[in-house]
């Protein structure tokens, strides 16, 4: 390879080290010119696949400021840059090796961090970024309505309270005007009684009182006759 197409190689591998979020790199050696397409159209957004000179992605990683992936720089490699869900991505190219295994899988590198092939294994074990945005959403929303009911829980108490009110006042009318029932009914009960036990006696007096006129009457009207 010319110098100038080493250094155009060297810079597109530096700018795709520092534009991806992380990258899987592996090898390939065994897989035929189709398998490595439809590796690629497997990956889809995720990733970008592309097989590499290991020296040039040497010189390419220390100017990108990646260390550590120099041992992983054995035999023939290609690189998974990935620019989309790094949990896909890493799902995708185990799921590939499972089916082809001449794909080997060395190890990587994510957020700075150099990972080995088990790592990147676990990292595929891990469930999508969508998977767990929407587990989040759910129990965001779950939270949410054990709050609300939290709150609501009192205003249906109280709503409760103010219909068994409503229909006790409208069976008791008592209750608006002096507060329970209840008490209300105690207090006019020994009310209605006193007068009825009070009309009894004031009767009797009244017939002793006329019992003694009688006789009154007659002794004056004796005592009259003789005058005349």
């Amino acid at each position: 390879m010319a110098r100038p197409d080493k250094a155009a190689a060297v810079a597109e591998l530096v700018d795709s080290f520092q534009e991806s979020t992380g990258a899987v790199l592996t090898e390939y050696r065994g897989l035929t010119v189709k398998q490595l397409q439809d590796l690629r159209r497997a990956l889809g957004e995720n990733a970008n696949y592309a097989v590499v000179k290991n020296t040039l992605t040497q010189i390419a990683a220390k100017e990108a400021g990646v260390d550590g992936v120099d041992d992983l720089l054995l035999g023939p490699t290609a690189i998974a840059f990935i620019n989309g869900d790094v949990v896909e991505a890493a799902k995708g190219l185990r799921d590939f090796a499972k089916a082809h295994p001449a794909l080997v899988i060395k190890g990587g590198f994510l957020e700075g961090n150099v990972l080995d092939a088990k790592e990147i294994a676990r990292l595929a074990d891990l469930e999508s970024r969508e998977v767990l945005l929407a587990k989040m959403a759910g129990a965001m929303l779950a939270s949410l309505s054990q709050a609300v009911y939290l709150l609501n829980a009192p205003l249906q108490q109280t709503a409760r309270l103010a219909a068994a009110l409503q229909e006790k006042a409208e069976q008791d009318p008592s209750i608006l005007a002096g507060g329970a029932g209840a008490p209300a009914a105690v207090t006019e009960e020994p009310a209605t009684e006193e007068p009825a036990t009070d009309e009894p006696a004031t009767e009797e007096p009244a017939a002793e009182e006329s019992a003694p006129e009688e006789p009154a009457v007659e002794a004056d009207t004796a005592e009259a006759t003789p005058e005349a």
